[in-house]
């Protein structure tokens, strides 16, 4: 008999080489018929793998995040197969599951997959999917899986094999089909009901792009046909909200291929807006004791390597600038920390000067591959909401609690109400991949945890998603469609004080070393703002939209009186403009509304006659004619109900 420990702590006894399904049906049929994927002891199984020993068995369904990974995993076998069909010669390469759906990478022996060829795809996945196979995972030598592939003449697969050790190998069987593959499937291919290509794109094989480019097949799967229709109707609403068709509507930012890929320029109305959300996170920043730095773009080559951020980033990152002096070399500067940390290496202090907060809108700059970058969410230069506070130990946990105040502050007056709070930890069975000794880790994690229950966050903590340095809390936030994203982040690292060897005078009269946070509610401008973008469709709070209301003349002659209201909105600090183009009332309405500018005053003969202007808010709703001093409250009682002060 072996033990099985069940989430909820429970320990039941079962044969050995029980199945994690068999254990379903023991709790209950309705449990066992949704039932898609499993973990046991921390690794993924198939539903049918024996359970050979003692352990710990988590079962997964489709509601779950784990669940819907093998689903869409089990999926892109299927349209694997599909393709293979379709295209006699084609070479698959790998297919993984990601966020929403899944991607294969395969080489087309000619021609091309276009959206023509969508619907004959998924017709002959969905016939593979209704024959109801079972996925059969199966050891098979290394020997064996090279001649398997070599025969077959793909050299991808070969590639990956001879990269792994023998007796850890395994293939993946349904129906006529056969794939290197080393786990985490759903039962059969029937429960896959509804399945969509959504495009297509070129991938260098394994990222690199001095390698083969290979296609690129995007898709998604559902198990009901219902999923699928609501997702599709969700995709065009995003699209429409997509930021970088409003960018450029709005004229908020633009690209040029001569300025360089991922290196955004600002318009007016862009810069405008970044400048607005900057003053505001001063004005919080200075009220909550930060004090502003500025650090230059570039630093020397020795300052990241004393870092470590050279060693974790320097081969994949922009490489370094060779000056006319020899062996001097600078970098990019890829992070704002190292240049705080001599910051504040540039005086001695003392415990009763602590704590320091610096906080400054640096500018980085990171290597990402063309084929990765994505608008502004994902760009080679940007400027982060950086600061970094120095602690005594004994200040960590008030200060850490005053961090996700401020960062609380700033989601709640941007309109990000529903998110979750995510404690970011070590991968204990990696421990590589991190600087520092366990001792400052475990303080590090457990001083984020204590700081996010007592201010009541709704947190999981999630292992290996750390950075190199520390632990650190990132909030997950939805916004107005659902999807998931990171803003904001407060980090707790004990590793940059030693590297750089930071020391303050403790009481008693010996050096001691601070502790350090990170901290970045927006995180960068440029992906805060294309979140923003689409969170709101472009319709911003009224306190930071570029231009909050549009006056328009109803002719010539009211301009005169145009230009009078206008004077008088902007002594009470209203943004305004006056459109007197010779249109018609009616262009300069729909083009203000494409605008999305959230109030028309309309002045003509009668609101001259009257003193008063007649309001039209953003999506056509009329608020009839009012004076000016009305309009000018309407606009401030808004705009408070919005933007409170910090720590009001």
């Amino acid at each position: 008999m072996i033990k099985i420990t069940l989430p909820d702590g429970s320990i039941k006894e079962f044969e050995k080489g029980t199945t994690p399904i068999m254990v379903a049906k023991s709790i209950s049929e309705g449990l066992a018929r949704n039932v898609i994927s499993a973990k046991f002891n921390k690794t993924t199984v198939e539903t049918v793998t024996p359970l050979e020993t003692d352990g710990s068995l988590i079962l997964y369904t489709w509601n779950d995040k784990e669940g819907k990974t093998a689903f869409w995993h089990s999926t892109s076998h299927i349209v694997a197969q599909a393709i293979e069909e379709l295209y006699p010669g084609v070479k698959l390469t790998i297919g993984p599951a990601i966020d929403n759906g899944f991607y294969y990478d395969v080489e087309l022996p000619d021609g091309s997959i276009s959206d023509k060829d969508f619907p004959t795809i998924e017709k002959r996945a969905l016939e593979i999917a209704r024959g109801k196979h079972d996925y059969k995972l199966r050891d098979v030598s290394k020997a064996d899986a090279l001649k398997f592939y070599k025969d077959q003449g793909n050299e991808y697969k070969v590639e990956l094999i001879e990269n792994l050790e023998d007796g850890t190998i395994t293939f993946c069987d349904h129906d006529t089909f056969t794939d290197l593959c080393r786990g985490g499937h759903i039962p059969n291919t029937g429960i896959v009901k509804a399945i969509k290509i959504l495009s297509v794109a070129g991938a260098y094989w394994r990222g690199n792009e001095n390698n083969a480019q290979l296609t690129r097949v995007y898709g998604i799967s559902f198990p009901k046909q219902k999923e699928l229709t609501e997702y599709l109707e969700l995709l065009e609403e995003a699209k429409k909200r997509d930021h970088r068709k409003l960018g450029k509507e709005l004229e908020l930012f633009t690209f040029s291929q001569k300025v360089g890929q991922g290196l955004p320029l600002w318009l007016p109305k862009g810069a405008a807006l970044r400048e607005r959300l900057e003053q505001f996170l001063k004005k919080a920043q200075k009220k909550a004791g930060y004090e502003m730095v500025i650090t230059p773009h570039i630093g020397q080559k020795e300052l990241y390597v004393t870092s470590g951020h050279y060693e974790k980033y320097g081969a994949d990152s922009f490489q370094p600038i060779h000056t006319p002096k020899e062996g001097e070399e600078f970098l990019l500067k890829p992070m704002n920390c190292p240049h705080h940390c001599e910051i504040y290496n540039a005086k001695p202090f003392s415990y009763r000067e602590l704590p320091k907060r610096f906080a400054e809108f640096g500018t980085v700059y990171r290597y990402e591959q063309s084929g990765e970058l994505h608008g502004l969410t994902r760009v080679r230069g940007f400027t982060q909401d950086d600061a970094h506070i120095f602690c005594t130990p004994d200040q960590l946990d008030e200060e850490f609690k005053n961090v996700i105040d401020l960062s609380l502050y700033v989601l709640s007056s941007l309109g990000f109400d529903n998110f979750t709070a995510q404690v970011s930890v070590r991968d204990l069975e990696n421990p590589d991949k991190y600087i520092g000794s366990v001792e400052n880790w475990e303080k590090a994690e457990q001083a984020i945890i204590n700081a996010a229950e007592e201010k009541g966050l709704d947190y999981v903590i999630e292992s290996g998603e750390a950075a190199f340095y520390g632990p650190k809390l990132d909030f997950m936030v939805k916004d107005a469609l659902g999807r998931q994203w990171q803003l904001g982040t407060i980090q707790v690292d004990y590793n940059l004080p030693e590297r750089f060897d930071l020391t303050y005078k403790g009481s008693d009269n010996e050096l001691h070393r601070p502790v350090m946070i990170h901290r970045a509610p927006f995180g960068s401008m440029e992906r805060f703002i294309a979140l923003l973008l689409e969170h709101t469709g472009g319709n911003f709070p009224l306190w930071l939209t570029p231009e909050q209301v549009i006056i328009l003349p109803v002719s010539e002659k009211h301009e005169k009186y145009a230009e009078k209201v206008l004077k008088s909105l902007e002594n009470n600090e209203i943004r305004a403009l006056i459109d007197s183009r010779n249109e018609t009332i009616g262009k300069k309405i729909r083009e203000a509304e494409m605008s999305k500018i959230p109030f028309m005053l309309i002045v003509g003969e009668s609101d001259e006659a009257a003193n008063t202007i007649s309001v039209r808010k953003h999506g056509g709703e009329d608020l009839g004619a009012i004076s000016v001093t009305t309009f000018t409250d309407l606009v401030n009682k808004e705009i408070n109900s919005t933007l409170k002060s910090f720590k009001e």
